[in-house]
């Protein structure tokens, strides 16, 4: 309502309001949010230290206003972000000629390359009128998202029995409209790393790109190596990889809406570049998705980048392997539960070898211990990303894992209760159009007046709830 003082929701008072006020008020809106401080979240945050958080707080507050839109204005970006890209091409092997940009996040690392790859095949190969890139089921959505956006057709293939990329099913989908495949270094739900040697073997045979997202390995796996882990080679090392992708805001423990992309040579990364000569408002052009693009976090990247050192990259590597074995050997040690594949570090999954434990159960059980939980669908599981930080909880998360199996095998009715019902019935929903409608329903109403759509969480007709829950019921009783 226009021209009353209103401190509620969705109004502009009339007055600025007391700013220590506001930051209490700010302090409280938190409280509600996950407790990663306290190691209790296994994504979204990745935290080196107190200490290091808060020097990467001044060095964004530095260039706070600052704007890498025009990179002849604010030079120092320029600069910054020039460093940032050839220590990430040096990281990963590349030679003089690799480039790259930095961009916002993993989304827009894997986005850009769809869209690259997208439009060198128009240059290349104008016949090909649907391009497509082959992905197998463990790529990230993002390369989904990007085939929406830019009209690329991403086509899915299955995994191996180690949930790793199957290169021989991957061979069998290539056409004459193939423009480039992806493989993960490691992938986000298994956190194991595709036979990248085998598809930039293919890659090289067919004539096409191949980019590796290792947006969750790429400033973590080559400090693995580096410290003596055995791991299968898949950067620029490799002979047909033409791209990758890595996040700085992950284990590069930048700020967040750092990432980057960068090319085996310029031949690639023109292709992602826009230009426009004819606007009123003169030549405009950007070299990724963004026009605005903020400077705190190309500095705060930079700064992270060169405060942390090879010394304290080496360091986190050797926590990193110790607090990731002490969860795996962990897990392992409670039967039926197992570690999917085998991921070498930070990134994992686990489920149940007997199917009458309802992965989804325990999860509820362990949330309702104030863990927050990431589970997994194809196959049932819960989701692991560690930092160096879970190795003060690996006790008292390992102790509650194993309360939480032996409460669902005492209670076979868990799995009927709280959300592992929801979250089982969407996994096994036959009609995957329907799921997928219905969560962007949830979607429209978080964005607008309808409410926050967060209680809406079952994505499903209350009918189809029922029945699925029925035959849930009676597979469960019938033993099937």
């Amino acid at each position: 309502m226009m021209g009353k003082e209103s401190d509620c929701d969705g109004v502009i008072p009339l007055q600025g309001l007391d700013k220590g006020v506001l930051l209490e008020r700010l302090q409280a809106l938190s409280s509600g949010d996950i407790r990663w401080r306290e190691h209790r979240a296994f994504a979204l945050v990745y935290e080196l230290s107190d200490e290091h958080t808060a020097f990467l707080q001044e060095a964004y507050g530095l260039f706070l206003a600052t704007n890498a839109l025009n990179p002849m204005a604010f030079k120092s970006l320029r600069s910054m972000e020039r460093e940032v890209v050839r220590m990430t091409a040096n990281l990963l092997h590349g030679d003089t000629d690799v480039v790259g940009v930095m961009t916002s996040g993993g989304t827009e690392s894997l986005l850009l390359p769809v869209l690259a790859y997208r439009q060198r095949a128009r240059a290349r190969w104008p016949w090909i009128k649907r391009p497509e890139i082959i992905v197998p089921e463990s790529a990230h959505p993002a390369l989904m998202k990007g085939g929406e956006y830019f009209d690329v057709r991403i086509v899915r293939t299955p995994l191996t029995a180690d949930f790793r990329a199957d290169v021989d099913a991957i061979r069998r989908r290539i056409t004459s409209n193939t423009i480039a495949i992806v493989g993960s270094a490691p992938c986000y739900p298994y956190g194991v790393v595709d036979p990248i040697e085998e598809l930039a073997g293919l890659a090289r045979e067919r004539g096409i790109g191949l980019h590796v997202d290792a947006c969750l390995g790429g400033f973590l796996l080559p400090w693995i190596e580096r410290v003596g882990r055995a791991l299968p080679t898949w950067d620029f090392r490799v002979p047909g990889v033409t791209s990758i992708s890595a996040d700085l805001h992950k284990y590069g423990y930048a700020a967040k809406g750092a990432s980057v992309v960068v090319y085996r040579s310029m031949d690639y990364l023109r292709h992602q570049f826009f230009a426009d000569a004819d606007w009123c408002g003169g030549v405009y052009a950007s070299s990724s998705l963004p026009g605005t693009r903020p400077g705190g976090a190309i500095a705060a990247a930079w700064a992270s980048l060169k405060a942390i050192g090879e010394d304290g990259f080496m360091d986190n590597a050797r926590r990193m392997l110790d607090v990731s074995q002490r969860f795996k050997d962990g897990i392992r040690a409670i039967p039926p539960l197992e570690v999917l594949g085998d991921p070498p570090v930070g990134v994992m999954a686990f489920g149940s070898r007997d199917k009458r434990l309802s992965g989804f159960a325990v999860a509820d059980f362990l949330g309702e211990r104030g863990w927050h939980v990431d589970r997994l669908q194809h196959p049932e599981s819960i989701h692991l990303i560690l930092n160096p930080g879970h190795e003060h909880v690996v006790d008292e998360y390992l102790e509650d894992l194993r309360a939480a199996v032996a409460h669902v095998r005492a209670h076979p009715d868990a799995s009927l209760e709280g959300s592992a019902p929801m979250y089982g019935l969407v996994a096994r929903a036959p009609m995957r159009r329907m799921v997928k409608r219905n969560v962007l329903k949830v979607i429209e109403r978080l964005h607008s007046g309808a409410g926050d759509g967060t209680d809406d969480a079952t994505h499903l007709p209350a009918p189809l709830l029922r029945l699925m829950r029925w035959r849930a019921r009676a597979a469960r009783l019938f033993g099937r």
